[in-house]
C-alpha cells in the first residue's frame, strides 16, 4: 500500500515535476544544474540555474543532466533528484521515512537507460524506484480510460522525445518514441536565424519565439517580435525583428517528423482500435501540445479529431502519481510497473 510521503516524477529533459499523493505537484522545475568547475560543487539548482545559462562566468557552467529523455550525466541528475525531492518532502518527512517513487521513463529507452534512472533515484532517497512508460503516464493523467478494452492514443510532445502510443486494457499496443521534441525546435529555430541573418542568439531566445509566435502553420496574424543577438559578421550586438511566418518555416522539418510519427503509429494500430481512436481522437500533452496550430495540422493531415489535454504540461506527473495507486491492477498482467528496492 503506498503512503502520504511516496510521490511521482517526471523528469524531464526540459522541466521536473513532483507529485506528491494528497497534496497534488508541489515541484515544478527547470532540469538545469549550474555546477563550479574548479570544486565540483553544486552552485544551483532549477531555476535559479536557467537563469544562469548563457550568462555564468568561467568558473561556472549550467548544464542540463538529461538529454533526449534519458540521463546524460548520472552524478548531476542524482544530485538534481535529491534536491527535487528534499523540496517535496521537506527535512520533517524526510526523517520519517524514504518515500517511494515512481519516475516517468521514454517508451524508447534502453534497459541501461531505464536502470540508470532507478539507480539515480535510489541514490537521491527513494526506498523503492517504480517506472512507468511516459505515454502510460501522460494518458492516465489525461484522463484517458486506460484499463478498458478501449483504444486511446495519446501523443506526449516534451522536450527531448516525442512519445506516440496507442493504449488498451492498461498496456501500451503499439507505440513510438522519436528524439524530436521541444528541444530540436528550439535549435531549428537558432539555426534558422544564423543561416539568414548571420546572427546568434541563445537556447532561451528561440523557447521564447517558439512560445510567443510560433506555430505549426504560417500563422494567419501578422505577428512579430523583436529579438536581440550577436552579429556573426561584426561580432556585435544587434537587435532584429522577425515574423510569425519566418517561425513556422524554421519549425517545419520538425513538425513534419511529429506528424509522420503519429502517421506510422496509426498504420500499426489493429482496425478495431483504430476506431476507437476515430471516435474518440487523439489527444496532445506536453509543453509542445501548446505549438499554436498543430492540433488543427495534426486533424488535417490523419483525418481524426485531435484534442490537447486539459493541462498538458502536467499530464505526465499527475499520471504518474496516480499510477502508485493503480500499480496492482498492472502487476499481474505484466504492465508498466517496474520496481528496484534500496540496499545498504
Amino acid at each position: 500500500m503506498f503512503s502520504s510521503r511516496d510521490m511521482g516524477i517526471d523528469l524531464g529533459t526540459a522541466n521536473t515535476l513532483v507529485y506528491v499523493k494528497g497534496k497534488g505537484i508541489i515541484v515544478r522545475e527547470p532540469s538545469v544544474v549550474a555546477i563550479r568547475t574548479d570544486s565540483g560543487a553544486i552552485e544551483a539548482v532549477g531555476e535559479q540555474a536557467k537563469m544562469m545559462i548563457g550568462r555564468t562566468p568561467g568558473n561556472i557552467v549550467a548544464v542540463r543532466p538529461m538529454k533526449d529523455g534519458v540521463i546524460a550525466d548520472f552524478d548531476t541528475t542524482a544530485t538534481m533528484l535529491r534536491y527535487f525531492i528534499r523540496q517535496a518532502m521537506k527535512k520533517k518527512s524526510l526523517l520519517s521515512g524514504r518515500p517511494r517513487v515512481m519516475v516517468c521513463v521514454p517508451s524508447g529507452i534502453t534497459a541501461v537507460e531505464k536502470r540508470a534512472v532507478e539507480d539515480a533515484t535510489l541514490q537521491a532517497g527513494a526506498r523503492e524506484a517504480h517506472t512507468i512508460e511516459e505515454p502510460m503516464a501522460a494518458a492516465i493523467g489525461a484522463g484517458l480510460p486506460v484499463g478498458e478494452p478501449t483504444g486511446s492514443m495519446v501523443v506526449d510532445i516534451g522536450g527531448g522525445t516525442t512519445e506516440v502510443a496507442i493504449i488498451s486494457l492498461g498496456g501500451i499496443v503499439t507505440s513510438r518514441s522519436i528524439r524530436v521534441a521541444g528541444d530540436e525546435m528550439d535549435e531549428a529555430i537558432i539555426q534558422y536565424i544564423k543561416k539568414t541573418y548571420n546572427l546568434m542568439i541563445g537556447e532561451r531566445t528561440a523557447e521564447e519565439l517558439k512560445i510567443s509566435i510560433g506555430s505549426a502553420i504560417p500563422a494567419e496574424r501578422k505577428e512579430t517580435m523583436e529579438i536581440r543577438g550577436r552579429d556573426l559578421v561584426s561580432g556585435l550586438p544587434k537587435t532584429l525583428t522577425i515574423s510569425a511566418e519566418e517561425i513556422a518555416r524554421a519549425l517545419e522539418d520538425t513538425v513534419n517528423a511529429i506528424v509522420d510519427t503519429v502517421k506510422i503509429t496509426l498504420e500499426k494500430t489493429p482496425p478495431e482500435l483504430a476506431a476507437d481512436i476515430m471516435d474518440r481522437g487523439i489527444v496532445l500533452t506536453g509543453g509542445g501540445a501548446l505549438l499554436r496550430d498543430l492540433d488543427r495540422l495534426l486533424a488535417k493531415e490523419t483525418g481524426m479529431p485531435v484534442v490537447v489535454a486539459e493541462n498538458p504540461l502536467d499530464c505526465v506527473a499527475l499520471g504518474t502519481g496516480k499510477a502508485l495507486d493503480l500499480i496492482h491492477l498492472f502487476k499481474n498482467r505484466g504492465g508498466y510497473g517496474a520496481k528496484r528496492r534500496f540496499s545498504r
